[in-house]
């Protein structure tokens, strides 16, 4: 039996739209051996419990692309990653998927082939790079091929996931976004996730939290996210590092100092007086990436 662990991600971190990501310290992990005949899933609701399940259709993906010819599958699903909370629960599935048929298939693929087929499935490498590799990874698709550089980040940061008690489709989510944007947008956007970058690199996290400025995609996502604008504004009035939608979301992620203490808290003390259910996670990142 092969078992995978994956990590979630956060994805975007503000104006790097499709092409930043960060992986973080919470796991699926997937069970999965050839069986005889048939196809078995356990550890998810039944109407995933057949061929259209997402682990399933990319290790039927990965297997067509070595030429393999499987007989059965068993898959073991142990899922902590919330299902459509921008947490990178689909691509942890469509990785997870490709990875176990690499290794069932004698493991003909090497990284960068298990990142090419998977970005192909999930639509775009943003998330799927960094739970690969772990640590932030910025990806970009070039034609059919993927390049990538992953990002190492000083010690001193940690992150609140703010996640709701209802879910928000990657579908909807990029249904509400403009066909075009401004010409000033685009550069706007341009010099936020370069300043991103280099912050993260240098260690200035003291201009974080001008760089998670974005007008690609969050404004537009935020109206589909009850209380979203009074959620960043109270992250920001507690003196996060910085405040973000976390990938196409409902859930907002804050960065904050290794030492704050009380973020936590009184963050969780303020979600408690909104109508929905807001759970609190701190989380850090996730340097080596996946685990077989």
């Amino acid at each position: 039996m092969i078992n995978v662990k994956i990590p979630a991600t956060t994805a975007n971190i503000g104006p790097g739209f499709d092409c930043l990501g960060i992986a973080l310290d919470i796991y699926n992990n997937f069970f999965v051996e050839e069986i005889e005949d048939g196809l078995i899933i356990e550890g998810c609701d039944d109407e995933y419990c057949n061929e259209d399940n997402l682990i399933y259709k990319a290790m039927k993906k990965c297997f067509e692309k070595i030429g393999y010819k499987h007989k059965g599958i068993k898959i073991k699903i142990e899922n902590d990653i919330p299902i459509s909370r921008g947490l990178g629960s689909s691509a942890s599935c469509v990785l997870g998927g490709v990875i176990a048929a690499n290794k069932i298939a004698g493991n003909k693929l090497n990284k960068d082939d298990i990142l090419k087929i998977s970005s192909e499935i999930e639509g775009h490498p943003d998330n799927v790079a960094p739970a690969l590799l772990g640590g932030m990874v910025t990806s970009i698709k070039e034609g059919t091929d993927i390049y990538y550089s992953k990002i190492n980040i000083p010690r001193g940061l940690k992150f609140c996931a703010l996640i709701p008690d209802f879910q928000l489709s990657t579908e909807k989510s990029r249904s509400v976004l403009p066909s075009e944007i401004p010409y000033k947008d685009g550069v706007f956007n341009v010099g936020r996730v370069s300043l991103m970058v280099s912050a993260l690199i240098n260690g200035q996290f003291d201009l974080i939290k001008l760089a998670c400025k974005d007008n690609l995609h969050q404004k537009y996502r935020g109206s589909l996210i009850k209380d979203y604008d009074n959620i960043i504004k109270k992250c920001k009035d507690l003196d996060s590092v910085g405040v973000f939608l976390s990938g196409a979301g409902p859930t907002i992620m804050a960065m904050i100092k290794e030492d704050d203490i009380s973020f936590y808290n009184k963050i969780e003390e303020y979600t408690s007086t909104l109508n929905n259910t807001w759970s609190v996670k701190k989380l850090n990142i996730e340097n080596k990436g996946i685990e077989i």
